[in-house]
């Protein structure tokens, strides 16, 4: 990859981006636990063919800066940071692209400014506007205090866990929710720690190599290195009342929707109707695709599917 790394100042936080190729902008939105790098198959099949591609690693992750408070990790928050990247770099507008909580925020960035959000896709996870995630009072009533949300909201314990042994979380996460295994919401069990609820692979697959979990390892070696990421979750009932302005707003630029049929996301409580019903929340819906064998990793275990995919919707906006 020909990428040029480099800093972006928005909205008094500086953001560290990773660019390549000349032309419109598409904007790749990581989530969690990932960074800039979970796109590093993208960069070359967009930019060859004629887009100028950016990833951040967004607000509190990897190498960008973390918020100073965390009340500011909350959606409106986080779709300035698109609006502002949007603007620092000089364009007028953008194709964004998310995965995870990048596509939450993707959707909601396509939702709230249609007017710098040409188009937008979401993999894996699909739009749930206003809000863009349930609240954990019904995730909780749906999965327990297990659920692995409802754990991540007490302050300083679940960070505490995934940093005394990052590599471990990363690996046993990446490998836990990809198409080699059966998908599942995550639940840990009362009196197991987050890190043993996942089990230790015997292999990783071939998307993932040692050298791909050793460059996301190096982005969470601080010992702070989760509690940014963390503070999306914990921001996730203040953005219920947030966003209960804009409901019964619909997305209304083209989309794309790409999911794996073994993504956990797949099996959580109201999916599948929420899927069923897309076209009323996004009438310009362009593709619903499935990925068959494809977990949660989206665009890292099935890249030439999603840079098909991704060329396609780009070229005929």
């Amino acid at each position: 990859m020909n990428v040029r790394h480099h800093r972006v100042g928005v909205n008094g936080l500086g953001l560290h981006v990773a660019e390549q190729g000349e032309g419109p902008l598409v904007l790749l939105l990581h989530g969690f636990p990932e960074s800039w790098y979970s796109w590093r198959h993208q960069f070359d099949a967009l930019a060859d063919a004629g887009y100028r591609v950016v990833a951040p690693d967004q607000r509190g992750y990897a190498r960008s800066d973390r918020a100073p408070s965390p009340e500011e990790y909350a959606l409106p928050h986080l779709v300035g940071d698109v609006t502002g990247l949007i603007r620092a770099l000089g364009a007028e507008d953008a194709v964004v692209v998310g995965h995870d909580w990048g596509a939450v925020v993707a959707w909601t960035a396509a939702l709230l400014r249609p007017d710098l959000v040409r188009a937008v896709a979401g993999l894996s996870v699909p739009p749930v506007p206003p809000a863009g995630v349930p609240s954990i009072a019904s995730s909780r009533r749906a999965y327990g205090e297990g659920y692995y949300q409802v754990r991540f909201q007490e302050p300083g314990r679940a960070e505490a866990e995934l940093a005394a042994d990052p590599a471990a979380f990363l690996r046993r996460m990446l490998v836990g929710a990809s198409g080699a295994h059966r998908p599942r919401p995550w639940v840990v069990p009362e009196g197991v720690g987050l890190l043993d609820s996942l089990p230790e692979p015997d292999e990783l697959p071939g998307w993932l190599t040692a050298e791909d979990l050793a460059v996301f390892a190096e982005d969470y070696a601080a010992p702070d290195a989760f509690t940014g990421p963390l503070g999306w979750y914990r921001n996730i009932d203040r953005n219920q009342g947030l966003m209960a302005a804009f409901e019964g707003l619909r997305i209304e630029v083209p989309a794309l929707y790409a999911v794996g049929d073994r993504d956990m996301v797949t099996t959580l409580r109201g999916v599948p109707e929420l899927r069923a019903s897309l076209r009323r929340i996004v009438p310009r819906l362009r593709a619903d695709l499935t990925l068959p064998g494809c977990g949660h990793w989206t665009q890292q275990e099935r890249p030439e599917e999603v840079n098909r995919a991704l060329l396609d919707f780009l070229a005929a906006l």
